[in-house]
């Protein structure tokens, strides 16, 4: 289940923000130090199955898919709830998650710009699967960054000039030097490994992030490649019912755990996180927990009701899988594996078969290859006793199986367990974890006679054609799929290799040297995006090690306009043969370098706050690969060791092979792509004749290949890189001429207002700039920062539709700030190791900003902040890259069945309003740059922003740079905001655009369908101007007094009364209570659509409550099959409206607070998590926000009752003369309706612009709930 990072406070984290109905692009960090990555490849294996009350954990979802630096593909999404709603259910198959797994690592190249556009439109499904991305902000578990980062000027220590290696070490022989570089990097020293005598493996890891909670995962090693040809999905189908028949888990509901499981190629994984004990009784879960996984993997009941139930919500799942993205993986993988079953066995299998299996069958696959010997159980968390774990281990499994068996198991080889967290493996945030130091057999010495069935010594079993030069082989021609659902030209070529184990310290040394490499080009792709018409959209270059195809691919991934196709290819083979010709440049390699070892400084760290789930799945990745496991602090250390070995000449002779296959394309020497795949649509527009037949053939793409090949290159300049954006004599000249101070944040207050409890001070800057700060020591050397605006798309006139969202994404594209260029102040975030990130929603603009505060880093983040804010450049080709980017979203609207579903609701239920879709064509015609310009920065006024700063730094650093860089800026007024923007309002009911269809032709059936209807905003104001607090009961209202967080003194039932008393006339009343609601809404719906009714297999209850705006909504959107979908809404309705007939329980209200108080339990370390519990706490447009809202919140969630939950389920809109719902059905026969003119619609998200830049994400399976 995919759920973002949310904030339990006041409403705001930029990565997740609300649950609206919202598409968000959030695909553009200038740098992106920690992203976990993850290939579309991945997309294909079966999405984690989890529990109804407990809202998927973040790395089960499709958000892990990385989102690539400037892949313009802005995902339509429906936003996840912050905290204080929760994460709403997602009722995802987790065996089928193939996004759910982190990716494996991979080289990421594509265009990035100054500034990333994170900005947000409205309603889609797309956030609801795919989304995650598990965004970015944590520390990861490899050696170094994924992307290039930081980089001085200077050579670093111990990186030497000289290039000839017996130069560079006079005092070493090169035999010395060899045998350096072939010794054993070091085990991860906390890991602890061992063996049961019937074969299952297990894997030890104490970690104590979160506290007082562990994750215990078993690893089938048998996924959908073991699959015979009459079992395609069989694999899927038992991880299905295994999981969801287990009573022994179902017992664990109460208990604060939260289990699911997924599928995919190579395996099958159950996962359960726990507490390590129960609130009330201090009884240890472990044993339980295990208990529960034992029955789960080895012991499952195929009750044939169970087997129907789970049939149904398979058929379910694979049709709402059918996406257009999905069926582009599908092709990529089958022909990058053509020549095996990895082509051919995607986990969620094929729906002929799925439907005639019965429990005979489907219990000899569950013989054949679910018994111990083929498991490894991973425990990682707060444990303390490793003997007393394994004693508990032995007790639950070690009779498993022994009974039956008679011959031998394979003995574990280290090569198997041992894992590296290398650059190519995608950080998580987890340290670098690698194969134990501890190992332990509990193997007897007849061990042989024992086990009678043996795992596969190499996973996949697979054979792979390599793509090895010098074959003399015929290169094959370039295949073509062709989709009237396409929106883009994309083309895919892969090299395939085999996974070289990161092993030894020379395997590390090579594995830098790539990334260092391949960084350089990831850059220089930047430069082609100087035209007002780009020959691309994105370009990237990946290089993946992966686990569950078994292989290492070299991916080239060019995606562009359709009219641009053939120079957009052009461009990019010239760019890598320029790299490949010339090399890096000795620039290139001590910026690349240094950025490395920064961010690697950086990860060790934080090797004490790496959460236990990340740290567990990168074990799980680096052990299916082969690679040495580390912990950060190791990684660290063997990465300085080799840095001092790296050469130039060596950096562009092992960078040089990993491009071969391009850069040579065609000569004999060259390695043979495993495959080139072009994907393209049916139909493109062309200005002034409309749609037109789109054609393509292969011997026009090898043309354009090798046009490439014959363009003139030359060698790459050198850049000069700024060190400071802000000289020493320039800076204090402004602080003469502004004369920066800080002044009390209200009247009755001092100058600074900090508050003991939360850390938290609350100032005001004399230029009316008011600013909240908090020392956490949680990340260290690291702080984020963040910049909102009020404001946003709400803001926009009915003259300028678009002219906000547009006018961000022109900042971003742009890129400038002052004097210097896009290209500079990119690097200059490279060598400061900063992150920034830029967003509009509907109600604000935000600009984010991650850093590190060594070598000046956090000083570099507030110059760059300084100059957005007084030196922004806008440019007339920015504009233009950004309206023609909003014009192909908004055209990609009717080839996506969710966007289009969610983009006819979303304009029927807020009577039309632009400024919650996509921009018109018509609208964004009539927009110019200085309309764009107008709109964004006349929302940048001084008491209409606000700055929240959380990092590890001292009350002295911090407040020089807020003096400094923010009391320096330019003090304005609002006097130029136009505060006489258009209302917003629903559409007045009863109307006969309440009930609506949309049919979408397409090869394949499917049907979507959202339902959505009026809510308050977050504080208790609705879109009539109510104030809900004067009605809800006779306690004193918040405008009389402002409730504090004082204890309340009182005895029995008097305290009962006082905590219910101070929970009703509490600004976060409706927060609070609205996202306990939207838990308990999602367990029903669970419970009855999808897993009594069989209607679906994905349905979601969120809730998009504003904190600026005074209105909100909530959503319920389902997937099923065209002949269930219209049963499956009006099942939604009946749950719903059937919280009066069918009461709340108490069992219902407290595992709602569980799940809720869990997620606040486990975020509250995160300084990301911060900013959104910082977000709008001086804002004046959201008076009710204060320190209590942050200071009470575990006090609120404790204190409220059925009767508040009621209080708030009243304020729902859930009549027939409110709501509003809109079904979509996509198939062959699927009859073309009016729809209304889409010219007057705009929608959120980009999910019609298939990001293709990569393979196999979008085929993973979903979670099972």
């Amino acid at each position: 289940m995919a759920t973002p990072s949310t904030s339990l406070g006041t409403g705001l984290s930029l990565h997740q923000s609300r649950p609206s109905l919202t598409p968000t692009d959030n695909s553009h960090w200038i740098v992106r130090p920690r992203n976990h990555h993850l290939p579309l490849r991945s997309r294909l294996h079966a999405k984690p199955l989890s529990l109804p009350s407990s809202s998927a954990r973040r790395r089960c979802s499709p958000v892990v898919a990385s989102a690539r630096i400037n892949n313009f593909k802005a995902a339509a999404i429906w936003k996840r709830p912050t905290s204080v709603f929760g994460e709403p259910l997602k009722f995802d198959c987790g065996s089928c998650s193939l996004y759910h797994r982190k990716s494996p690592s991979r080289f990421l190249l594509s265009s990035p710009r100054a500034f990333l556009d994170k900005s947000t439109f409205n309603l889609s499904k797309g956030s609801l699967h795919t989304a995650s991305v598990k965004h970015a902000h944590v520390p990861c578990a490899t050696v170094g960054p994924d992307e290039p980062h930081a980089a001085s000027t200077t050579w670093p220590d111990g990186v030497l000039e000289k290039q000839d290696l017996d130069s560079l070490y006079p005092e070493l022989e090169r035999q010395q030097l060899e045998a350096f570089l072939s010794t054993q990097l070091p085990s991860h020293p906390k890991l602890y490994r061992g063996q049961l005598k019937n074969g299952l493996r297990y894997l030890i890891l104490p970690n104590k992030v979160p506290a007082n909670r562990f994750e215990a995962h078993m690893e089938i090693h048998a996924g959908s490649i073991d699959e015979a040809e009459d079992e395609q999905g069989i694999a899927h189908m038992i991880e299905h019912v295994a999981f969801l028949g287990s009573k022994k888990r179902e017992k664990l509901l109460g208990t604060g755990a939260r289990s699911n499981a997924y599928t995919d190629f190579h395996h099958t994984v159950f996962h359960i996180h726990s507490p390590t004990c129960t609130k009330d009784s201090d009884e240890d879960l472990l044993p339980l927990v295990l208990d529960a996984l034992n029955e789960i993997a080895f012991h499952p009941k195929f009750l044939s009701s169970r087997i129907e139930k789970e049939r149904r919500a398979i058929l379910s799942e694979l049709q709402m899988m059918n996406t257009i993205e999905y069926r582009v993986d599908c092709q990529l993988l089958q022909h990058l594996h053509s020549e095996n079953k990895l082509s051919k066995r995607f986990p969620i299998g094929l729906e002929e078969q799925i439907e005639k299996w019965d429990a005979d069958i489907i219990r000899k696959f569950h013989e054949r290859w679910y018994f111990p010997a083929n498991a490894t159980l991973y425990i990682v968390g707060d444990i303390d006793n490793i003997s007393k774990t394994v004693y508990q281990i032995e007790a639950v499994f070690e009779q498993t199986d022994l009974e039956n068996e008679t011959a031998s198991a394979p003995t574990p080889s280290t090569s198997a367990f041992g894992a590296m967290a290398n650059f190519l493996v995608p950080k998580l945030s987890v340290g670098l974890t690698g194969s134990s130091s501890h190992e332990r057999s509990s193997s007897s010495a007849d061990q042989s006679k024992i086990i009678k069935r043996e795992r596969h010594a190499v996973r996949p079993p697979v054979e792979h054609n390599w793509s090895l030069p010098g074959t003399g082989a015929a290169i094959e021609p370039p295949q073509i799929f062709q989709h009237e659902l396409l929106q883009n030209f994309s083309i895919n070529m892969f090299c395939k290799v085999p996974v070289n184990k990161v092993q030894t310290y020379g395997d590390l040394r090579s594995v830098l040297m790539k990334r260092i490499f391949l960084s350089a080009l990831h850059f220089r792709i930047n430069t082609r995006y100087k035209s007002s018409n780009p020959p691309f959209t994105s370009v990237e270059m990946d290089h993946s090690d992966s686990g569950r195809e078994g292989c290492t691919v070299t991916t080239l991934t060019v995606s562009a306009e359709p009219k641009n196709w053939q120079s957009a290819i052009r461009v990019a083979v010239q760019e890598v043969r320029r790299l490949k010709e010339f090399g890096v440049t000795k620039g290139e390699l001590t910026r690349y370098l240094d950025a490395l070892l920064k961010d690697s400084e950086h990860l060790a760290a934080m090797i004490d706050n790496v959460s236990s789930v990340d740290n567990l799945d990168f074990i799980m990745e680096s052990d299916a690969l082969g690679h040495r496991v580390m912990d950060q602090s190791q990684g660290h250390e063997s990465l300085v060791a080799v840095a001092g070995t790296v050469t130039l000449e060596e950096v562009n002779s092992i960078g040089a092979k990993v491009l071969e296959f391009i850069s040579d394309f065609g000569r004999p020497s060259a390695p043979i792509p495993a495959a080139i795949v072009a994907c393209v649509p049916k139909k493109v527009h062309i200005d002034g004749i409309g749609e037109t037949e789109f054609k393509i053939n292969s011997s026009e793409i090898l043309d354009a290949i090798k046009s490439g090949m014959v363009e003139p290159i030359e060698a790459e300049p050198e850049l000069e890189v700024p060190k400071v954006l802000i000289t020493p004599s320039e800076l204090e000249e402004l602080k003469l001429q502004r004369r920066p101070s800080f002044i009390p944040p209200s009247p009755e207050s001092n100058t600074k207002a900090h508050d003991k409890e939360t850390g938290i001070t609350q100032c005001r800057l004399s230029n009316g700039i008011p600013i909240n700060y908090k020392i956490s020591k949680n990340e260290a050397q690291g702080g984020v920062m963040r910049l909102i605006v009020g404001g946003g798309r709400a803001a926009e006139s009915s003259e300028s539709r678009g002219a906000v969202v547009v006018g961000v994404r022109t900042l971003s594209e742009g890129g400038r700030v002052g004097n210097f260029s896009r290209e500079q102040v990119e690097l200059f975030c490279v060598n400061h190791l900063i992150n920034c990130s830029l967003e509009s929603t509907e109600e604000f603009i935000a600009m984010e900003f991650r850093f590190t505060l060594r070598d000046n880093g956090m000083r570099a983040a507030f110059q760059l902040l300084h100059m957005v804010l007084e030196h922004s450049v806008w440019l007339d080709d920015a504009f233009d890259r950004a309206r023609q980017l909003y014009l192909s979203y908004y055209r990609s609207i009717p080839k996506s069945l969710e966007r289009s579903t969610a983009h006819k609701l979303m304009l029927a239920m807020l009577n039309g309003d632009e400024r919650f879709v996509e921009p018109t064509p018509k609208s964004l015609q009539n927009l110019t740059l200085k309309s764009v310009k107008d709109a964004v920065m006349n929302q940048f006024v001084g008491n209409n922003m606000e700055v929240s700063i959380v990092g590890d730094f001292s009350k002295e650093e911090i407040e020089s740079c807020i003096l400094d860089y923010l009391g320096t800026v330019r003090a304005t007024s609002d006097s130029k905001r136009n505060h006489e923007s258009n209302p917003i309002i629903f559409r007045p009911s009863p109307s006969d655009l309440q009930h609506q269809q949309v049919f979408l032709k397409d090869t394949d059936e499917r049907a979507c369908a959202y339902i959505a209807g009026p809510a308050p905003n977050r504080w208790g104001f609705t879109v009539d101007e109510k104030d809900l607090f004067e009605s809800i009961c006779d306690i004193s209202t918040v405008n009389d007094a402002q409730p504090k967080s004082e204890e309340l003194f009182v005895e029995g039932k008097d305290i009962e009364k006082d905590q219910q008393r101070k929970l009703r006339s509490h600004p976060l009343f409706f927060g609070i209570t609205m996202g306990l609601l939207a838990e308990i809404i999602n367990s029903r719906l669970f419970t009855s659509v999808r897993d009594s009714l069989g209607l679906t297999y994905d349905v979601s209850f969120e809730l998009n409550l504003f904190d600026r705006l005074n209105l909100g909504w909530y959503v319920i959107s389902v997937t099923s099959t065209p002949g269930k979908v219209h049963k499956a809404v009006d099942a939604c309705k009946s749950v719903l409206r059937g919280l009066h007939s069918n009461r709340v329980v108490p069992r219902e209200l407290d595992r709602a607070k569980r799940t809720l108080l869990m997620r606040h339990e486990a975020e509250i370390k995160s300084n990301a998590y911060w900013l959104g519990l910082l977000a709008h706490l001086q804002a004046s447009s959201v008076p009710r926000k204060d320190i209590s809202c942050i200071k009470d919140l575990t006090s609120l969630y404790e204190a409220a009752t059925i009767e508040d939950i009621y209080l708030a389920y009243q304020q729902l809109k859930v009549d027939e003369n409110s709501l509003y719902s809109c079904v979509g059905i996509a198939g062959d026969q699927a009859v073309e309706e009016d729809t209304g003119s889409i010219e007057e619609e705009s929608e959120e998200g980009y999910q019609g612009v298939i990001p293709l830049g990569g393979r196999g994400l979008s085929t993973m399976t979903r979670p099972t709930t």
